[in-house]
């Protein structure tokens, strides 16, 4: 496996320095990194003008320049939206920048909330929501790139969630983002969650998380998880994950992709992917 890092794992030193996507490349270079993946080039929020497509294509010739791999672009998206027709097109224009970025995968998301109809489960969800996804995987797959989603959001991030929906679009071209900390928003157990996501994983995310039952007062900077229990975001190797154990059943199920880090914590985000890429060195 090679080790890359998320553009988002620098959203605090971007909104602390202004700098743009470019410095963020030197950065990534810098800390040892071998590819970065992107997320959505039109937020005004990371300096990136509204041009995706000439961004991306701009973005792609610094990394070639500076020998840095673009590995993933990543989008949000909503298929339970009240405009689905719409949503489908604007997803496969986010593939067009993805293929100017010279991403081999995009991740997308494929819904924030159900309906609020009692009646309307996950389960009704997926079947609503797989043939628009299939459709979005099948304008990626004719441009050569693979789509997947990542087990995010509280309504598809339990493995089970997630596997059931992949097997619905039962498409070879789409896949999982799995990324071994969220499981624990969800209360799974991210050693038996990876060995599910494995057999469908296209690209991996590293993220660590400090925990506290939800017995105990909520802890400042801490969010809630669908079981009530709590957590942060913290350095790779000092939270609760155990990113060792995840890593090598990825290995094990012939995973040999990417392994990028996604740093969220309210550490410095330099000091902290220094030390993040340090401990996935020792284990891949």
């Amino acid at each position: 496996m090679k080790i890359g890092v998320s553009s988002y794992s620098f959203k605090k030193y971007i909104m602390q320095t202004k700098c743009d996507y470019f410095h963020v490349c030197d950065k990534a270079k810098e800390l040892g990194f071998e590819g970065i993946e992107f997320i959505n080039l039109d937020d005004k929020n990371f300096g990136i003008t509204t041009d995706a497509l000439k961004t991306a294509a701009e973005i792609k010739e610094y990394c070639e320049k500076i020998g840095l791999s673009v590995i993933a672009y990543t989008v949000g998206a909503n298929f339970l939206c009240d405009d689905p027709e719409a949503e489908i097109k604007r997803v496969c224009g986010c593939i067009d920048v993805a293929k100017a970025l010279g991403a081999p995968v995009l991740r997308h998301d494929v819904c924030y909330a159900l309906p609020k109809n009692p009646l309307y489960t996950w389960r009704d969800a997926i079947k609503d929501m797989a043939p628009r996804i299939r459709r979005v995987t099948e304008y990626a797959k004719s441009l050569g790139i693979k789509t997947c989603t990542e087990n995010h959001g509280y309504i598809f991030q339990a493995p089970e969630r997630v596997e059931e929906l992949i097997l619905a679009v039962g498409d070879e071209n789409y896949g999982w983002l799995c990324d071994m900390g969220n499981f624990l928003c969800a209360d799974a157990d991210p050693v038996k969650a990876v060995a599910i996501a494995s057999r469908f994983a296209f690209h991996a995310h590293t993220k660590d998380f400090l925990w506290k039952p939800g017995t105990e007062p909520r802890p400042q900077g801490f969010f809630g998880t669908a079981g009530g229990n709590h957590i942060r975001g913290t350095v790779i190797g000092h939270g609760v994950v155990p990113i060792a154990n995840c890593v090598n059943i990825l290995k094990n199920a012939g995973y040999d992709q990417w392994l990028s880090i996604e740093f969220e914590g309210m550490e410095d985000n330099i000091p902290a992917l220094a030390a993040g890429i340090d401990f996935l060195k020792k284990i891949v």
